[in-house]
């Protein structure tokens, strides 16, 4: 019965196989086409994630509940799963964020606590407003300071429009359309940079120290903003403020705050916010392994950061990236119990602090940068992928060229490759804590699907967000990608392009793209990875 059974749900995977205009592949490629295209767990997995569990800030309880349901999991699909602590880091509870304009009139305002925020104990904390004015320098700056005794601080730019700037180029006259470029243009250089206004500290991200000094000459808190050049969109970062609170406003609500404020109207704020500092907590990554039979000392390694910003769930980054991951898993225990080399998947920690956990995970396991064959790393969003890189290496080309012929004919369709060994990663997301060793990092990049203006790090970065189609595409094509790399009769050599040779595009006929990475001459370097909290401040 069990034979007969496989054989119907080869023929159906067949079948769905032809209907999309595919070649005839092995049984492997064509079950791993059915579980994942007309069976696939990711939208149980994604709404588990994303509504019941949320957002994934490093240190926090959040992210140790949604680290203890992947290895639960993993572990119901027969894959063993573990904690792996690497060190310590802050911990923090983000409880609400109730803030509201109680004069010169009323109104609910939209906003939260940046991360690491002290909250007020659950108590209204009532407070008029104040905003940083310019000075000719921070020696000027010190002087104004006991002006902000007992006052809410509002330190970020105000915006003329919040409307996107499509629409205003799209709608306006050209006098609109200058005057507002303009004004964009000096609010980046009054309020951005590392003197803001003229005090000689950042609020950056990375940065904070001027929240901190605010704190330190008795500020009763700090109100910034920093919305997306898109409709509500609204970033949310971290602070270093210990006593205090900082918060953010959505775009108009801030501008609302700052007009009155700079109107001598006295608006007065009421904050009531629950959050509580946990001092140092243990991190750690989730590794996953399906044992490897004849080459259990070589790897394939799927990859993704685990942990989020969390202002809204942490959607497209990076649960996609982790549901795509987790997907592939369950798909390969299914229809590769038995591996030549040993299958690992790595959720990793901290990939906003820095590429901590991923960085934690390479320093701890020379054994399995010697033995890697292949790492696929996904973190750009829900959209399907379209460009697979070889990560510099000539042979990780050839590799990769061959496997991606012996896939259905929808995804040579949709990831184009034409052979080249591009580039190493040099930062941004983890496949750069691999790259660095020198070691066949396959980098997967996706459609856009406005992540960059709507999703990356703000508060709608929700479950409404996620592409299911593109999602269970993903989880498909790396479930492929690495039964291919697992079964591969050879091994990936190390030998290294030469970067000197490429052009600023990074391959030969793709010119370098405005505002992009400069020229890479030389391959990327390891750095030592903090295992303790790191303070950010400089």
């Amino acid at each position: 019965m069990r034979r007969s059974l496989l054989l119907v749900a080869l023929l159906a995977g067949a079948s769905s196989l032809r209907a999309q205009g595919a070649p005839a592949t092995d049984a492997a490629i064509q079950r791993i086409w059915t579980l994942g295209m007309d069976s696939s767990q990711t939208p149980r997995l994604a709404q588990q994630l994303l509504d019941s569990l949320g957002p994934r800030l490093l240190g926090s309880p959040d992210m140790k509940r949604a680290q203890d349901w992947a290895i639960k999991t993993l572990g119901g699909w027969g894959i063993d799963a573990k904690h792996e602590q690497f060190g310590t880091w802050r911990g923090w509870r983000r409880g609400y964020s109730h803030i509201d304009l109680i004069a010169p009139r009323v109104r609910t305002l939209e906003g939260m606590m940046l991360g690491f925020s002290p909250g007020t104990n659950k108590k209204d904390k009532v407070a008029e407003t104040l905003v940083l004015p310019h000075f000719a320098d921070s020696t000027e700056f010190v002087k104004w300071l006991p002006a902000v005794k007992g006052k809410l601080v509002l330190v970020s730019a105000p915006m003329q429009s919040c409307r996107p700037t499509e629409d205003i180029v799209k709608n306006g006259t050209p006098a609109t359309i200058s005057r507002d470029s303009a004004w964009r243009a000096e609010n980046a250089r009054e309020w951005g940079g590392r003197n803001v206004r003229g005090t000689g500290l950042s609020l950056a991200l990375g940065g904070g120290e001027l929240a901190v000094r605010l704190e330190e000459a008795g500020a009763a808190g700090v109100i910034s903003s920093r919305p997306t050049n898109s409709r509500g969109g609204l970033a949310l970062f971290e602070t270093y403020t210990t006593k205090v609170p900082t918060v953010a406003l959505s775009c108009e609500d801030y501008g609302l705050v700052f007009r009155l404020t700079d109107n001598n109207q006295h608006p007065k704020i009421r904050l009531n916010l629950d959050a509580e500092l946990l001092g140092e907590q243990p991190i750690s990554n989730v590794v996953g392994r399906i044992p490897g039979t004849t080459k259990p000392n070589e790897y394939v390694l799927l990859s993704a950061h685990f942990d989020s910003w969390d202002g809204g769930s942490g959607a497209t980054d990076n649960a996609t990236g982790s549901v795509m991951m987790l997907e592939a898993m369950r798909i390969l225990k299914q229809v590769l119990p038995n591996p030549q080399r040993t299958i690992l998947i790595g959720l990793w920690a901290g990939e906003e602090e820095g590429l901590v956990g991923s960085g934690a995970f390479a320093e701890d396991h020379p054994e399995v940068l010697k033995g890697l064959q292949a790492m696929f790393n996904q973190d750009n969003g829900t959209g399907r992928v379209m460009r697979v890189g070889a990560g510099g290496l000539p042979n990780g080309a050839v590799h990769l060229s061959s496997w991606l012929k012996q896939l259905p004919t929808a995804f040579q369709t949709a990831v184009p490759f034409d052979g080249s060994p591009g580039r190493p990663s040099s930062g941004g997301t983890d496949d750069a804590s691999f790259a660095c060793h020198g070691v066949p990092v396959f980098g997967m990049g996706g459609a856009s699907w406005d992540y960059g203006v709507v999703t990356w790090h703000t508060t709608r970065d929700t479950f409404d967000k996620v592409v299911f189609d593109d999602l269970k595409h993903n989880a498909t094509l790396v479930a492929s990608l690495a039964y291919l790399a697992s079964e591969d009769p050879s091994f990936i050599t190390r030998e290294r392009v030469d970067l000197s040779t490429l052009p600023a595009g990074g391959r030969p006929g793709v010119p370098a793209r405005a505002g992009g990475p400069p020229p890479m001459r030389a391959w990327p370097t390891c750095t030592p990875v903090p295992r303790v909290t790191k303070p950010r401040l400089k």
